[in-house]
C-alpha cells in the first residue's frame, strides 16, 4: 500500500462533505487537478492505497483520511486535448476524520517531517507520503 496526500479548499469541497457522501455511498471524483506531476501521482495509486486529506488555503492542516476506491480514469471535468485524454483522475472515499487535525505549522516545525513532498513542493495538489511520515502524523493527530 502507498500514502498520499490530497489538497482541496475546504470552502470549495471539505472533509466533512467528504464524509457526508461516503456515508451516502458516493464515491467523489478528484476531478479538477490540472498539474502533470499531481496527475501522475493519481495515475500512481492503486484501490485500497490512503491519503491524508489536507484543507488548503483556509485551515492549512491534514484533518482526515481517505482511501483510492477506483483507479486513474479520464477526468469528466476535463476537455480532450486533440482528441486524447490529458487529466485523469481516481475515486476517493473517506474514511475517519483525525481526532486532532494536524497543522501546516506544525508538520514544518517537525524535524522528521523537513524532507515530506508538502513542504518542498508545497504548491503540489496531490503528492506522495513516506511511510514512516504517514505513521508519524497518524500518531499526531490522535490515531
Amino acid at each position: 500500500m502507498a500514502y498520499w496526500l490530497m489538497k482541496s479548499e475546504p470552502d470549495v469541497f471539505s472533509f466533512d462533505e467528504m464524509m457526508e457522501k461516503t456515508q451516502q455511498g458516493v464515491l467523489e471524483e478528484w476531478h479538477g487537478v490540472r498539474n502533470y506531476a499531481a496527475r501522475n501521482n493519481m495515475k500512481a495509486m492503486e484501490v485500497g492505497d490512503e491519503a491524508f486529506f489536507y484543507h488548503s488555503n483556509i485551515g492549512k492542516e491534514i484533518v482526515g483520511i481517505i482511501r483510492i476506491a477506483a483507479p486513474a480514469h479520464p477526468d469528466s471535468t476535463a476537455e480532450l486535448k486533440n482528441g486524447k485524454v490529458v487529466w485523469e483522475c481516481v475515486e476517493v472515499e473517506a474514511v475517519k476524520p483525525l481526532p486532532t487535525p494536524v497543522t501546516l505549522e506544525t508538520i514544518k516545525n517537525t524535524p522528521e517531517l523537513a524532507e515530506m513532498a508538502l513542504i518542498k513542493l508545497s504548491r503540489l495538489s496531490v503528492s506522495p507520503v513516506r511511510p514512516e511520515e504517514w505513521a508519524l502524523i497518524c500518531t499526531m493527530g490522535g490515531l
